[in-house]
């Protein structure tokens, strides 16, 4: 059985795991393979497709593979000229407010807002999640949805 706790666990490693990205980034260090094992540790695509929907993707929408994942992370890769790299933005914290956290036996699936902040700005967007636990028990991302909120 998933717990919440392992849910919100996992969210703070997705944060801390950005800001790493970023903080290497900044420091001219070696963000590509920071990121690829950022997506190794949380995502599931090890086992398979994960549905991959990020924020900042319009023209090629859905990342289901790693490549695809780490392009959007840290740009460069020719397949998806629209990324501009999501952790190379200076994020300086990310902050999580679940709407909801929902449990079954073999999935958890958590909604709500997290908030990424930088020196310029603190954005809102939406998401959605879903995690299933790998054959070594480590809870893995297998759906990330988000979106900014819908604008009149």
């Amino acid at each position: 059985m998933i717990t919440k706790e392992e849910v919100l666990d996992v969210q703070k490693q997705w944060s801390g795991g950005l800001l790493k990205i970023v903080e290497k980034h900044k420091n001219n260090e070696d963000f590509i393979s920071e990121a690829s094992g950022f997506i190794d540790k949380l995502y599931a695509y090890g086992y398979g497709e994960v549905l991959f929907k990020p924020t900042l993707a319009t023209d090629v929408q859905f990342r289901l593979n790693k490549a695809a994942a780490l392009s959007y992370f840290v740009a460069g890769n020719p397949d998806f000229s629209e990324d501009k790299g999501f952790a190379l933005k200076g994020w300086t914290n990310v902050r999580w407010e679940n709407s909801a956290i929902k449990l079954e036996e073999n999935f958890a699936f958590a909604m709500g807002n997290y908030y990424f902040g930088n020196s310029d700005e603190e954005i809102k967007v939406e998401f959605s999640f879903a995690f299933k636990k790998d054959i070594k028990g480590k809870l893995k991302i297998i759906l990330h949805d988000s979106h900014f909120p819908y604008q009149k």
